[in-house]
């Protein structure tokens, strides 16, 4: 089983030379956030992620997180340890307002280390993930006496935070939430239900957790305008601000899951909890969605560690592993046989990899860097503008990335052969933990959703036409670069076609009612792919002109315009299919009857 190595080289080059982060970093008020600082963060956590999480990924499979009766979730051997690591680093503070103890550094540079523990330990790195969530949250929203009770222990890592949303009956559908609050003389509110599916809701790494839940109160309207949000720590904190009396709070079990297996997903039961109210009665949904969108942005980048984790394992198998003979001649005569890498269909499968990666990549740090723009840029224009290409993105960002993650991670164990279905080589465990990728944090038919319903129409199309029109401007400045010229012309016409496709749907939504959902997958892909190319037309100028200049690494470079034609000719025009499927119209999934679904038994 492969060991994590950091792509580092592929990191600098986005954040440097594409994206321009000292610039960046300087236009949103960080001047101390300079190239030496951005390439120790990368080296550090680079050193981090392979040295402390990824040795714990099988360590974590093998044992699993599982509930002691009178004691709770107990984790597996060495996570503990790699907690207190990873708070003695600093990490966990790097990005929190200095307000809290924080360390004050941009949000993006936070996401960049994130990827790289992610890619190396998925299932340990949630409770990191879900803490800063929670932390955003109450940072937004809370009364101050609240932020200051929880933020600077939170802040620092001593406690840690989840989000309890889901309940048996009611999924991704929030508005049906039954557990209730009960308002108390002292201002408190006694909390009554049960979650489920809640991460990291329980463990014994820290003293402390912070839950935050939404409930009804008393007399609240049905439906998500009748939802407030409520913390509920473990432990009621004391005069003096320490773990106090144990609250009514309990896990139940721990789920039996496919994938993720050190991290306890749990069933958590609230018998009567003290909690305190996060903001105004009956707007928890606001509250929620800070704490949501943080984490869909976490999600795509754990699609994205995923298919980078397993494309890394199938380049070092392919390059091992002896096979049979070249079509075109022996390429090791030397050998008995060839490495796979020679074979046509080895490379399309490791290309697609590496092109998803590398362009999901790129996908990630721009949104990451918006919301840097969005949260602390002085002028409030740009402000809007980074706002508007945030909330655009953030469904893109979390269903395809993981889409093509767990087609890259099952790409990549095809690679392996039989191999890869065995659990020594470590393909199995990436592909069973990619899976849930795709559903946690609103399942990728909720984000489609969101993209077409509320950010394309809710918008009229006017998010969305002033990405295209920043795709335009950036395919026409490299027209007359003759080694991306092609990628340029391809860019104009899919940030027009794009368009075309929006304004028909705002249309035919008018006198379809089915049309929007019968549309948004295929939209979100086609979103996804346009969007991704644009960047690597971006990545491909970047490369041509450090390469004529004579400078730079060179079989990186040429490696990145090799992937970039790649990904034009063999992965954009699955974009057809998407165009063809968004012009089938509804009535070809919504025609057939249940009964009709049903008579093949």
């Amino acid at each position: 089983m492969q060991e994590f190595r950091a792509p580092v080289r592929d990191i600098r080059f986005l954040l440097h030379e594409v994206l321009g982060a000292e610039a960046h970093y300087r236009a949103c008020g960080y001047p101390d956030a300079t190239r030496d600082l951005v390439d120790a963060i990368i080296d550090g956590g680079a050193q981090f992620a392979g040295e402390v999480m990824s040795p714990l990924r099988r360590v974590g499979d093998e044992h699993g997180s599982h509930v002691v009766p009178g004691q709770g979730v107990v984790t597996p051997p060495g996570f503990r340890e790699a907690y207190e690591k990873y708070r003695e680093g600093g990490w966990a503070s790097m990005s929190i307002d200095e307000a809290w103890g924080g360390q004050g550094l941009p949000h993006s540079l936070s996401i960049v280390f994130h990827e790289m523990c992610q890619t190396a330990n998925l299932a340990f790195f949630a409770i990191v993930t879900l803490t800063h969530g929670a932390i955003r949250a109450i940072e937004a929203h809370a009364a101050p006496e609240l932020q200051m009770r929880y933020l600077p222990k939170m802040t620092s890592g001593e406690w840690t935070g989840t989000m309890c949303l889901t309940e048996a009956h009611a999924g991704s559908d929030v508005g049906m939430v039954r557990t209730r609050a009960e308002p108390q003389a002292d201002g408190t509110y006694h909390i009554h239900g049960t979650k489920i599916f809640i991460t990291w809701s329980d463990q014994d790494i820290t003293p402390n957790i912070v839950h935050l839940v939404l409930a009804r109160l008393p007399g609240a309207p049905a439906g998500p305008k009748g939802i407030s949000l409520f913390i509920v720590p473990k432990f009621i904190p004391d005069a003096q601000g320490n773990p106090g009396a144990r609250n009514a709070v309990n896990v139940q079990s721990v789920e039996d899951k496919m994938g993720l297996r050190a991290s306890p997903t749990c069933v958590l039961n609230f018998d009567g909890a003290t909690g305190w109210l996060v903001g105004e009665p009956n707007n928890g949904l606001a509250a929620m969605f800070t704490m949501m969108n943080a984490a869909r942005l976490d999600v795509g980048i754990e699609g994205l560690g995923c298919g980078q984790l397993a494309y890394q394992g199938a380049l070092e198998y392919a390059r091992e592993r002896l096979q049979m003979r070249a079509l075109s001649g022996a390429k090791a005569p030397d050998k008995p046989a060839d490495p796979i890498l020679v074979h046509p269909d080895v490379r399309r499968l490791l290309l697609t990899c590496k092109a998803f990666a590398e362009g999901n990549r790129a996908l990630a740090y721009t949104m990451a860097f918006a919301l840097d723009e969005e949260l602390h840029h002085p002028d409030a224009a740009k402000r809007k503008e980074a706002g508007d290409l945030v909330a655009l993105l953030t469904p893109i960002v979390k269903a395809f990335l993981t889409e093509h993650g767990l087609e890259s991670a099952i790409a990549a164990q095809q690679v392996y052969g039989g191999h890869g279905y065995v659990r020594e080589w470590g393909m199995e465990q990436i592909v069973r933990d990619a899976r849930i990728t795709l559903i946690y944090e609103g399942t990728n038919g909720i984000q489609a959703l969101d993209l077409l319903r509320r950010k394309v129409i809710g918008s009229d199309g006017r998010l969305l036409h002033k990405l295209a029109d920043r795709m335009r401007q950036d395919a026409a400045a490299a027209r007359h670069d003759a080694t991306v010229s092609q990628y340029a012309a391809q860019v104009e016409r899919l940030a027009a076609e794009w368009e075309q496709l929006a304004g028909d749907l705002i249309r035919r939504a008018r006198g379809d009612v089915e049309i929007v959902g019968a549309a948004a997958h295929d939209f979100l892909e086609y979103s996804g792919y346009v969007v991704v190319s644009w960047l690597w037309l971006r990545m491909a100028q970047v490369a041509a002109r450090q390469l004529a200049a004579g400078g730079g690494d060179e079989a990186f470079l040429t490696g990145k315009l090799e992937t970039a034609r790649f990904w034009f000719a063999r992965l954009l025009p699955r974009t057809r299919a998407c165009v063809a499927n968004l012009q089938a119209g509804s009535d070809s999934l919504m025609s057939i009857t249940a009964d009709q679904l049903d008579a093949m038994f």
